[in-house]
């Protein structure tokens, strides 16, 4: 039984690789069908929250919101979908609902792009005027991943601001 629910789960994120390939090709559409098809042979938090990030890009921000929550509900250790909220929120001006999904982006277990939450909340407090939040948070994005050109820029708009 636990071999047929690996293969099932194998098979699941091979259509969501699959997907991740036809969406960076531009083919948004095919891609939310191969995630759709990943789903159908098991739930997987990947397949959910790339399908919210093509539904984002196609502007239905609420739809790719209620796709990451579901995510959630699948694997909370999933660090992507708690940043996508996040940027999202950002999207539609939400930042106060905005920083509390980020805050737990930054403290998931499974989470390979952990600098984004950091750039998006820096973001977030530059906008704000919190410019040694905002410092901080670019200042840790770089510890996590150095010479990321977007902490770097937005490190540097905030050190010209301080000054």
């Amino acid at each position: 039984m636990a071999a047929e629910t690996n293969d099932r789960k194998q098979r699941a994120l091979s259509l969501v690789d699959e997907g991740l390939r036809l969406h960076l090709a531009g083919k948004t559409d095919e891609a939310i069908d191969c995630y759709g098809a990943s789903l159908d042979v098991e739930p997987t938090a990947e397949a959910f929250t790339y399908r919210g990030w093509a539904y984002s890009q196609r502007g239905q921000l609420d739809d790719a919101i209620a796709e990451c929550k579901r995510a959630i509900e699948v694997d909370p250790s999933f660090g992507n979908p708690y940043n996508d909220i996040g940027s999202y929120l950002i999207l539609q001006e939400k930042l106060d609902e905005a920083i509390d999904w980020l805050e737990r982006a930054k403290n998931t277990k499974r989470y390979d792009a952990r600098h984004y939450p950091c750039l998006n909340l820096g973001r977030i407090y530059f906008v704000r005027g919190w410019l040694l939040r905002a410092r901080a948070e670019f200042e840790e994005a770089l510890a996590i991943h150095p010479d990321d050109k977007m902490a770097l820029d937005g490190l540097s708009k905030v050190e010209a601001a301080l000054n």
